[in-house]
């Protein structure tokens, strides 16, 4: 057997060879990116709750309407938009094109959660928040952790839209399969499980 024979035997094999984990190569990458990027929030939300203990005037601004009441709305749309994409992902591995509509629903959903974040963002800075500013006159530390934690969430959502929407157009087309429309869908339960922690950590316990 000639050297180009052997060679190309070799890269069949390898080709051939099981995926590493028994999953695919895109859903462990999307696996590994989940567990790092939980460890950064995990790490900024415990830096949070150390700041917070640590500050005996720290400011509690936070009203139930319209601030709460917001925050509640806004959880109620993300996990709503779960939902959605779970039957995106269910649809398009049965081959059916109602995968479609879930997926555009959990894009508009989505919108609207990040609309109703700066619309809240817009009012705060109105009243004079900001990441260096208390206008209450507490600790400023509040406004960098506030907008620190939320900003970094909102771009994970805004980012989750782009990529379902990039997604959801090449699938359409026929230039991806199921897989990808389930990898994704790996990434935007993990930003909605992200928010259920943020909710009661930047919400609830600043209300007063």
């Amino acid at each position: 057997m000639s050297h180009a024979e052997l060679t190309m035997q070799h890269v069949h094999g390898a080709v051939g060879e099981e995926r590493p984990y028994g999953v695919s190569t895109k859903k462990l990458v999307m696996w590994l990116f989940i567990i790092a990027d939980g460890a950064t929030f995990g790490a900024l939300l415990f830096a949070y709750g150390y700041v917070r203990v640590g500050s005996p005037d720290w400011t509690k601004p936070f009203a139930f309407s319209p601030t709460i009441l917001n925050a509640i709305v806004m959880t109620f749309v993300l996990l709503t938009s779960s939902l959605t994409m779970l039957g995106g992902v269910r649809a398009a591995s049965a081959g059916r094109p109602s995968a479609i509509r879930w997926l555009s629903a959990t894009m508009l959903l989505g919108t609207g959660f990040a609309a109703l974040h700066l619309r809240e963002w817009f009012s705060m800075i109105h009243e004079g928040w900001s990441p260096s500013h208390n206008p209450l006159g507490g600790s400023p530390l509040f406004g960098a952790a506030f907008f620190g934690i939320t900003g970094l969430h909102l771009l994970h959502v805004v980012s989750g839209v782009i990529a379902i929407g990039v997604v959801t157009l090449l699938y359409r087309r026929g230039r991806l399969d199921a897989s990808y429309i389930e990898t994704t869908g790996l990434y935007w339960h993990f930003v909605d499980l992200v928010w259920m922690f943020v909710f009661p950590l930047v919400y609830l316990l600043n209300a007063r």
